[in-house]
C-alpha cells in the first residue's frame, strides 16, 4: 500500500484529524504504517496552523499492533531476521518517540481494539478518548512474544504492576480500567466517540500555542528527573514562557476580565 491508502488527513481548522485507513489489516503497524506515520507527525510538527492533533482509525479495531505476517516473513534466516527486526523495532520506536516530540498535543481516538504495538501507540500519545467497550491489550505472550517494546510505553502510562501483570497474562482491560489506570482519559459512548474526542482537541487546540509547546517538552522532560532538577527545569520554562508577548497579552486580558487576543 501506499502512504496515501494507509492515511487520511482531516483538517477542522486548528485540529488536525490523522485517520489510518487499513481497516484489513485491523490498521496493524507493518513497516509501510509505521513510515507513514513518521512521515505524517514530520509535517505536523512544521506546520504552524495545527494547534492539536487527533490520531483515529478506521474499522473495527484501533490497531492490533505489528503485522505478524510481515513479521513472521522476515524470518527467512537467522542473520537476517535479526536485522529485519532491529529495523522494525527502531522504526517503530522513532515513531513513537515523534509523537512526544511533536509541538502539538496528540489525542488517541480510540475503538475495538488496541493491542500490543497498538496499545503502545495509545500509551505514547499525550491523550486518549476511547468508545466503551474498547479492549486494551499487551498480548503477545499468549503467542510466546513478550510485549517489550510495548512495555516501555504502557509502563510509563500506568501503574508498573498493572503493565507488569497485562504483560504477563496477557489479559485484556475494558476502557474503564484503562480509565482508572491511566491509559486513557475518558470513556464514553461509541457513538459520541468522534464528537467527544474532537471536543477535547477543540479545548487544547485555543490555548495558546507557543505556551503548550514549552509546556508539553517540560512535561515529558521534568518527569525523567529528580526532584530537585524538575523543578529547576520547570522554573527556566514558566520564566520562559511568562517572558512571551502572548503570554502578556494573557495575564492582561485576565486582570481586565476579558478574552485574550491571541494570533491565530
Amino acid at each position: 500500500m501506499t502512504p496515501d491508502m494507509l492515511l487520511r488527513r482531516e483538517d477542522h481548522g486548528a485540529v488536525l484529524r490523522l485517520v489510518m485507513t487499513s481497516p484489513g489489516t485491523l490498521n496493524a503497524l507493518s513497516r509501510a504504517m509505521i513510515a507513514a506515520l513518521s512521515d505524517a507527525f514530520g509535517d505536523i510538527g512544521r506546520a504552524g496552523s495545527v494547534h492539536a492533533v487527533i490520531l483515529a482509525a478506521e474499522g473495527k479495531a484501533f490497531s492490533a499492533g505489528h503485522d505478524l505476517r510481515e513479521i513472521q516473513g522476515a524470518r527467512t534466516d537467522a542473520d537476517q531476521g535479526q536485522r529485519a527486526y532491529e529495523t522494525l523495532f527502531a522504526e517503530c520506536a522513532a515513531m513513537m518517540q515523534a509523537i512526544r516530540a511533536l509541538p502539538q498535543p496528540v489525542i488517541a481516538e480510540v475503538q475495538g481494539i488496541a493491542t500490543a504495538a497498538g496499545c503502545q501507540l495509545v500509551a505514547s500519545c499525550d491523550m486518549a478518548v476511547a468508545a466503551q467497550g474498547t479492549r486494551f491489550g499487551v498480548n503477545g505472550i499468549n503467542i510466546g512474544l513478550f510485549c517489550s517494546t510495548p512495555m516501555v510505553a504502557v509502563s510509563r502510562a500506568i501503574l508498573p504492576k498493572a503493565a507488569f501483570e497485562m504483560l504477563a497474562t496477557g489479559e485484556f482491560i475494558d476502557a474503564e480500567r484503562a480509565r482508572m489506570l491511566g491509559l486513557i482519559n475518558r470513556a464514553v459512548p461509541a457513538e459520541r466517540l468522534q464528537d467527544e474526542t474532537m471536543a477535547l482537541a477543540s479545548t487544547v487546540a485555543a490555548k495558546l500555542p507557543a505556551a503548550m509547546r514549552m509546556g508539553k517538552q517540560a512535561f515529558y522532560q521534568q518527569a525523567g528527573l529528580p526532584l530537585d532538577q524538575a523543578y529547576a527545569a520547570a522554573g527556566r520554562t514558566m520564566c520562559d514562557n511568562i517572558m512571551l508577548p502572548d503570554t502578556d497579552e494573557g495575564l492582561n486580558a485576565f486582570l481586565e476580565k476579558r478574552a485574550p487576543r491571541w494570533p491565530s
